[in-house]
């Protein structure tokens, strides 16, 4: 069994996290220059500009980080998003069965006359 408060209550929770993961998880764009470099990847390519190797590494990390932030964002939405459709479509659904089981004077359809149809 469905609520639609339930679905609603989800779907902002993860509205909320994809907005909160969004601006704090974002290193590669903290600290943004005028290039449009982070701070993370200015000391990456500092350290890799003295021959650290610790510069690539950092590099390969910022890469991965990102990556794995944005997958968790499209997750996040598409969480929020499936579960507004489902609450919409869930909407719809209940109208429809409510409109199916009520005579046209507005009564509701007895139990008796739905067991009918049940074998």
């Amino acid at each position: 069994m469905v609520h639609q408060d339930d679905l609603g209550a989800v779907g902002n929770e993860a509205f909320r996290v994809h907005g909160a993961l969004q601006k704090s998880a974002d290193i590669a764009g903290a600290g943004m220059d005028k290039s449009g470099a982070g701070t993370t990847a200015r000391a990456a390519a500092e350290l890799k500009s003295r021959n650290f190797d610790l510069g690539t590494e950092l590099y390969s990390t910022l890469e991965v980080w990102t990556s794995q932030v944005k997958t968790v964002l499209q997750m996040c939405a598409h969480i929020s998003n499936h579960l507004d459709y489902s609450k919409k479509s869930h909407t719809k659904d209940e109208a429809e069965v409510l409109a199916a089981l009520t005579r046209r004077d507005g009564s509701a359809v007895p139990v008796s006359e739905l067991l009918k149809y049940v074998k």
